[in-house]
């Protein structure tokens, strides 16, 4: 992992994801960029709605998102001279989540927050911009949830589908770089088949240079088991696929990865 891009709103919200991202990037010794966008749909005029009311000038207002947008930046930028790392920003006008996708494709990783500026007042788990980008790109993401920190173990989710392999050779990558335990967590209700995935997943690790601990569950939820595991353990960060076992079920119902991104504590890396 050697490009992390971290994106941003600039929010309260935000702002942990904005200093794990930098926080990684120091101790990956990666390349950093940061960027935010300025919505379009809030620079453009409201079309006629045959009310007869005008819409005021827009100007203002634009100039306004424009500063704080490069505010953003600059926190950026300050971020990393903190933590020893150089961090270039930018920003863009568009649609977030597309721009967001369309910038990652030069990424290794992308970073940004589960929760963003409008987070106190919607009524779904997690942000429309999150979901859009989590539906759309094809690179590994982090998601950070306020408060959340990277420092700590790491726990890998695997249930033997091929995102969870990718999943395992990411988590075993940032382990060992990090310097951080990995804790292999299995969920099956079968034991048989919880100890042929350790024996899988055993293989695709291979011989490590940090600890290794693994742990099973035959009960309970697998995405509750696996935010357990991690608050047990004081995980910095979960890895696990962006899809599970059935891809199809995963996309139009929602999966374990869905879930445990919206209720963890801690970060959560979705590995594609």
């Amino acid at each position: 992992m050697e490009t992390i891009l971290i994106a941003t709103d600039g929010s309260q919200a935000a702002a942990a994801a904005e200093q794990a991202g930098v926080n990684l990037g120091a101790r990956l010794r990666a390349k950093v960029q940061g960027f935010t966008v300025i919505e379009d749909r809030h620079t453009r005029p409201r079309p006629e709605d045959g009310l007869g009311v005008q819409c005021p000038p827009l100007e203002g207002f634009e100039s306004y998102l424009k500063a704080r947008a490069d505010a953003v930046c600059s926190r950026l930028v300050e971020l990393g001279r903190s933590s020893g790392t150089e961090v270039a920003s930018d920003s863009v006008h568009g649609i977030a989540d597309d721009r967001i996708v369309e910038r990652g494709q030069n990424s290794d990783l992308v970073v940004l927050g589960r929760d963003g500026e409008r987070a106190p007042y919607r009524t779904a788990l997690y942000g429309s911009t999150l979901d859009g980008v989590l539906r759309k790109t094809s690179k590994p993401t982090l998601v950070v949830p306020a408060g959340g920190d990277i420092g700590g173990p790491v726990v890998l989710a695997f249930d033997g589908s091929p995102g969870s392999k990718l999943a395992a050779r990411i988590a075993t990558d940032l382990a060992i770089r990090l310097g951080q335990t990995l804790y292999v967590f299995v969920d099956s209700k079968d034991k048989g088949r919880a100890v042929a995935r350790f024996e899988e997943v055993r293989r695709l690790l291979g011989s490590l240079s940090v600890p290794v601990q693994e742990t099973a569950s035959t009960l309970g939820r697998p995405d509750v088991k696996v935010v357990d595991t991690a608050r047990d353990v004081k995980a910095g960060m979960v890895v696990m696929g962006a899809y599970g076992r059935n891809r199809i079920t995963d996309y139009f119902l929602g999966s374990n990865a869905a879930s445990v991104v919206r209720t963890s504590p801690i970060p959560v890396l979705l590995a594609r």
